[in-house]
């Protein structure tokens, strides 16, 4: 996936949601301020408070996180 389409997912209305990766991790990005985009790389800074970088390539899906109860953040 390119940085661009991760950056229309992540703007105009941000919805928390999670970043999957080719080798099967997953990123989840509750609040905006959790990530940054590069040219290439995302930064993902995980409920520890480390901060995870990422080549875009290898991220393979950005989907809207579901609630607690099981309906999808509003936009």
């Amino acid at each position: 996936m390119n940085v661009e389409k991760i950056r229309k997912h992540l703007t105009g209305g941000f919805r928390p949601c999670v970043l999957r990766t080719s080798d099967g991790r997953q990123f989840k990005i509750p609040h905006p301020e959790l990530v940054a985009l590069g040219k290439s790389d995302v930064a993902v800074v995980d409920k520890e408070g480390d901060i995870n970088v990422i080549e875009a390539l290898h991220i393979v899906s950005v989907k809207t996180a579901r609630s607690k109860n099981g309906i999808a953040g509003r936009r």
